[in-house]
């Protein structure tokens, strides 16, 4: 294993174009590091804050809301737009429901969102009762790390359920108003991911009112793509993206 990254938020870059990157449920700023150094490096404001509860221990996890996810991103949306023109939105697996939130709720701001295995829903049966399941257990065997490569994206080795309950309150929250985003979208899915099922995609297109969704499929990474063997294809074509729309 690699050395250990990493777990405190970044920010770079002067550019009038700003990019906020959002991190997944149990993972921390590690996981989209490069992404965001990379998209500094070809002039964008970029920053990658370390949602509430993330990259300390899972018990700190275990006491923090949705809401408080929710309003770190909107915080640091809100920092980057009073400093730029235009402000994209890049994210991995929950960071994508947090993202879309964002998109819902300020669609004459957020210019674009590049979402990454976007978790708008699990296939484990279990995850709706997870209000009942929280009081009876703690924590479980975390979702850490799934690539092809041997990876350490700064995440828990326990989830919390009460933190499983939050994340499914906000899924909640988020799905009947996906009409609502309308900013152009790409979408990167792994065909193999062993944490987020397809239909979670199928779920945000099908919902969305953008006129412009791009899906890519990888198809040599699993669920952290962005650190796994499509990480430069995600960040090229990301970058595409940003200098169509911006």
């Amino acid at each position: 294993m690699a050395q250990r990254p990493s777990t405190e938020s970044y920010a770079a870059g002067d550019g009038r174009i700003g990019v906020l990157f959002v991190h997944g449920f149990t993972g921390s700023p590690a996981s989209l590091r490069t992404w965001a150094e990379r998209t500094a490096a070809a002039g964008y404001r970029v920053s990658l804050p370390r949602l509430p509860g993330h990259g300390t221990r899972w018990e700190d996890l275990a006491v923090t809301s949705w809401q408080d996810w929710y309003a770190c991103v909107e915080r640091a949306f809100a920092e980057l737009k009073a400093s730029c023109d235009q402000v994209f939105v890049a994210s991995l697996s929950m960071g994508g429901a947090l993202s879309l939130m964002l998109a819902e709720k300020r669609p004459s701001e957020v210019a674009g969102l590049m979402l990454v295995n976007p978790a708008v829903t699990v296939a484990s049966p279990l995850v709706p009762l997870s209000g009942v399941l929280k009081h009876v257990v703690k924590s479980v065997k975390g979702i850490a790390n799934d690539a092809v490569l041997d990876i350490d994206e700064g995440a828990y080795e326990r989830t919390p359920i009460a933190s499983v309950h939050a994340m499914y309150k906000l899924w909640g929250e988020l799905r009947p108003y996906l009409d609502l985003v309308e900013c152009p979208l790409v979408i990167f899915r792994s065909a193999v991911d062993h944490v987020v099922p397809p239909a979670s995609v199928e779920i945000i297109t099908r919902q969305v009112s953008s006129a412009e969704v791009t899906e890519h499929v990888l198809a040599n990474s699993y669920h952290v793509a962005t650190m796994d063997n499509d990480a430069d294809f995600i960040i090229d074509t990301s970058l595409e993206f940003l200098a169509a729309h911006s």
